[in-house]
């Protein structure tokens, strides 16, 4: 299960002293969401259910290979990013910085161990508008 909430930004943070990687990422399927990623030097498959705030999800490893095979089988672009690991409390804010296709657009994703969390979370104060629940800032239809 994935609880998470997710923000625009209002002004990035000095990022020197957090870790990062770059991810690529492309949609086999986008209902139900199937979608491949590289993350690092790690490969996956994932599944997502419906929902918003919370939604089913399922990651299933992949090699590079195959990876790179099921990435030709994807629909519309290839979305590329990199996220930074941001520790805030007892959560990660994980702070993506857009590449392509919607460069400069720089959104935070916080996942919760349940609802409750997630409901009473407090923002720190450079995040921007929450849009957990516009469809439009789902990596999905990107």
């Amino acid at each position: 299960m994935e609880i998470e909430r997710k923000y625009l930004i209002k002004a990035l943070p000095d990022l020197g002293s957090f870790d990062y990687y770059d991810i690529e990422q492309a949609y086999i399927s986008r209902s139900p969401v199937i979608r491949v990623r590289r993350a690092g030097s790690e490969y996956w498959l994932t599944v997502k259910g419906r929902g918003m705030m919370v939604r089913e999800e399922l990651n299933l490893p992949l090699t590079a290979e195959s990876y790179l095979h099921l990435l030709r089988k994807t629909e519309g672009t290839v979305i590329r990013k990199r996220r930074y690991l941001i520790p805030y409390g007892a959560y990660t804010i994980e702070l993506d910085l857009f590449k392509s296709p919607r460069e400069g657009l720089y959104m935070a994703e916080v996942e919760f161990p349940n609802e409750d969390e997630a409901r009473s979370f407090a923002a720190p104060d450079w995040f921007g508008r929450e849009v957990t629940d516009d469809p439009d800032y789902h990596n999905s239809n990107m």
